[in-house]
């Protein structure tokens, strides 16, 4: 069964105004459309274009609860999550992200954490909306980006401490050579760097610090390694041989969109990358992150757990968040794909929640002598997203067919097997593994 589904984007303040419209082809809000929520989440459900094929349903959402069988599979349906009995529900959220100004820096709990973190707050009577509540649900959050626009910028894990300590340095130098050097700032943030514990001994100061009982340092060395960015760029551009050019020109850039703020100083904490369009990133529990800048795909598992840590206005809950870090240094989390054959790409991380296959056929591949329309295929075990961002297909299942074109999504069951897309463009379509 193939249901149509849409939504509306929502409008945070860092999103673009351009360029999710710009991708779909529809008209602008002329407000920020920052993501576009396909799924069943409670806070933002697809909304059901023909809510008679859906007994009278008119959110996906509505639909699952109403008839989680023919929703979901019955295997899906029946399964009782690691979080324990829950009502029927979609385990994957797919979005549209569409970053035009740095995101806050953030982590999501494993499921232990989320299920413990959940059931301490309602026994203590936090409000579920409460602003400083960590746990709005008892499920996990990991996720998958990937680049659309030519390049995806953001923060990832934590970097190498010698490398963290070789950025320093590069500080260091800068503050010598300029006309009013300030090597105290730095050696303030260097003393805590040492150690086994050096990272989170180093983030639980800077957001303690910087965020309250604050003794001045912490500011002090925001503003000081600022200014040195701000330098480094200006050398750079003027041809001197800087280091670590991307990363200060990153602290010059989230100065201006979170002035003072103490995650400005962990960014250079973390490790910096630029995707390229095509690439991803699986961001699993424990993994610090923030999107900088980019459009891209997200795929994550449905869940509100936020841990934030800088970058933000928001309530940081230093002790939780400390707890939730994984601290250990990691290098980029790049995600390859499977390639199960030419134009179908899986990118499947070590969870159940979800994998995301992205479909593509070019109108080379129909051009070519005898080729005909281009098909790929492939076999679903699970519930699917469909959403084309390029051109137009003609999707059969076992049961039924749809034609999906540019911007617009369908909701597709398990008994629908192996798909078939004949057409050429690009589709993203999510499931289960």
């Amino acid at each position: 069964m193939f249901v149509g589904i849409s939504n509306t984007p929502r409008d945070y303040a860092w999103g673009s105004t351009i360029a999710i419209s710009g991708l779909l082809g529809t008209t602008p809000s002329g407000k920020p459309e920052a993501e576009l929520w396909l799924g069943a989440h409670p806070g933002s459900p697809s909304v059901i274009e023909d809510p008679s094929r859906t007994g009278g349903a008119r959110t996906l959402v509505d639909w699952i609860l109403a008839d989680p069988e023919r929703a979901l599979g019955s295997a899906l349906a029946e399964r009782e999550t690691d979080a324990g009995s829950v009502p029927p529900r979609l385990p994957f959220l797919l979005k549209v992200l569409a970053a035009a100004s740095p995101l806050s820096l953030q982590a999501h709990p494993t499921s232990e954490r989320a299920r413990t973190g959940f059931a301490l707050e309602n026994a203590a009577g936090v409000p579920i909306d409460a602003f400083d509540r960590n746990y709005r649900d008892q499920f996990h959050k990991p996720e998958i980006i990937f680049a659309l626009s030519e390049t995806f910028e953001a923060l990832c894990g934590f970097r190498e401490l010698g490398e963290v300590r070789r950025i320093v340095g590069e500080l260091r130098a800068l503050d010598a050579a300029s006309e009013n050097p300030q090597p105290g700032a730095l050696d303030a943030l260097e003393s805590r760097l040492l150690g086994d514990t050096g990272l989170r001994d180093t983030v639980d100061w800077l957001l303690r610090d910087g965020r309250g009982g604050d003794t001045g340092e912490v500011s002090w060395l925001v503003e000081r390694m600022v200014s040195l960015a701000k330098d480094a760029v200006y050398l750079a551009e003027g041809g001197a041989a800087i280091r670590f050019p991307l990363e200060l020109a990153t602290v010059r850039d989230l100065a201006v969109a979170y002035p003072g703020d103490p995650g400005i100083v962990i960014s250079l904490l973390t490790n910096r990358v630029s995707l390229k369009r095509g690439e991803a990133l699986y961001l699993p529990a424990g993994n610090i992150h923030a999107y900088l800048l980019g459009l891209g795909i997200e795929l994550m598992a449905a869940s509100d757990n936020v841990l934030r840590g800088g970058l933000t206005p928001k309530h940081i809950d230093v002790d939780e968040l400390l707890d939730v870090l994984a601290f250990s240094p990691v290098p980029v989390p790049y995600l390859a794909p499977i390639v199960h054959t030419p134009g179908v790409s899986e990118y499947r991380p070590d969870v159940d929640d979800f994998a995301l296959v992205h479909i593509e056929a070019s109108a080379a591949d129909a051009a070519a002598p005898a080729a005909g329309v281009p098909m790929r295929q492939f076999t679903l075990t699970g519930p699917g997203i469909a959403l084309c961002t390029a051109g137009g297909f003609l999707v059969a299942g076992a049961t039924a067919s749809v034609t999906l074109k540019r911007g617009e999504s369908v909701y597709i069951t398990p008994d629908e097997g192996t798909l078939t897309f004949a057409g050429a463009g690009d589709v993203f379509l999510a499931t289960t593994p």
